[in-house]
């Protein structure tokens, strides 16, 4: 009920713009320009935990953009899904190549091939949000990521990359609220948290799966989510039902040459294999996730 009213009353009663307060319009042509008016850019935390997929993000999260994502997610502007969406479907196309990725950037997982829909053999976009907790969904009346990625998917359909929401992950036990936690706490408070809903694996096979948040900061949500869609994928073809693959052991780095190699820290010792190339090889595909907002300073400026 929440919900819909907050959609009634923002068709008719006129709005601030949710970034920078002009006057009398939902979102300011600047601030529209501040989310969408640049290119997606792949982005990594510092440290970067083990495990965590490629990441795009459209933009950094700073003052318009900020104050954009909190209006939607925390003060009902729900007139705000429609662009947030947007953005995270232009994360989703950078992070697949291009136009959607062809097959050569994620090859089939197995299964029976996804939809047809845009170009000829083109497999469907899978977007799974990473799941808010119940506390907070029942308290902002709202899922605000799962909201943004049906607009996103809706716009990638709208420009003619088949795409659909499945969204099979959900808590597994209880979490603390994250706002005052740092990276490593953060990882202990989501170690083990999520897991993929029964039958819920079945959903994703022959899609291109892309993970989606609204936000990366420490990387622990998307890392922990892949973590449980990788599990599933063990489980599924009985090489571990119930067996943990811990994301957690290395979250530490000393400056950004690590970072650009590709190494990771476990325990002091340095190990040349990127968190992505382990997703890769258990899931049988390119796993990606796309955000809407990334601190500046995880953007990469000189790597695609």
């Amino acid at each position: 009920m929440r919900g819909w009213w907050r959609d009634l009353t923002d068709l008719v009663l006129p709005a601030d713009c949710a970034g920078c307060g002009a006057p009398r319009t939902v979102l300011c042509p600047r601030c529209r320009a501040v989310l969408d008016g640049r290119a997606p850019r792949r982005v990594r935390p510092v440290p970067e935990p083990t495990g965590l997929p490629v990441v795009y993000a459209a933009a950094p999260y700073a003052q318009e953009v900020r104050e954009l994502l909190l209006a939607h997610k925390e003060r009902g502007a729900l007139a705000l899904a429609g662009v947030l969406g947007g953005a995270l479907a232009g994360a989703v196309r950078a992070g697949l190549g291009g136009s959607g990725g062809g097959a050569r950037d994620c090859p089939d997982a197995g299964g029976t091939g996804g939809r047809p829909g845009g170009a000829a053999g083109e497999r469907t976009v899978v977007l799974v949000p990473v799941p808010s907790a119940r506390w907070a969904v029942r308290a902002r009346g709202h899922d605000p990521v799962r909201r943004m990625a049906l607009a996103a998917a809706g716009e990638l359909r709208r420009t003619g990359t088949p795409a659909r929401v499945v969204a099979v992950l959900r808590q597994r036990r209880p979490v603390a609220d994250q706002a005052a936690l740092d990276a490593r706490q953060r990882l202990e408070n989501l170690s083990g948290a999520l897991e993929v809903t029964a039958g819920g694996g079945r959903l994703l096979d022959g899609g291109r799966v892309v993970l989606v948040d609204d936000l990366i900061t420490t990387g622990a949500s998307l890392a922990e989510a892949a973590r449980a869609l990788r599990d599933t994928a063990l489980s599924s073809r009985g090489e571990g039902r119930g067996v943990r693959t811990s994301v957690y052991a290395a979250v530490t780095r000393e400056g950004r040459e690590e970072r650009q190699s590709g190494a990771r820290s476990d325990h002091g010792k340095w190990v040349h294999d990127a968190p992505e190339k382990t997703a890769s090889n258990t899931l049988g595909y390119a796993l990606r996730a796309a955000v809407v907002a990334a601190p500046r300073d995880s953007f990469e400026i000189n790597r695609n």
